[in-house]
């Protein structure tokens, strides 16, 4: 397992985070999703065997956020 920290801009409340956790939450290979309104971040871990980062800001993006 790894865990990455990425930061996102446009989350501002409970369906941001709902939003995003449902979203990255269902890729295969994401154990955990935490988002982090205060700081503007999502930290995840992932098997990177199963999912790529890329997905997982891809993912964040579908949502309507911004990942910087």
């Amino acid at each position: 397992m790894e865990t990455v920290t990425i930061k996102v801009e446009g989350m501002s409340c409970q369906h941001c985070v709902n939003s995003i956790e449902g979203s990255v939450g269902k890729l295969e290979g994401v154990s955990t999703v935490m988002v982090d309104l205060d700081r503007g971040t999502v930290s995840i871990d992932f098997d990177p065997e199963k999912v790529t980062k890329d997905k997982m800001k891809d993912a964040i993006e579908d949502q309507g956020y911004d990942v910087l």
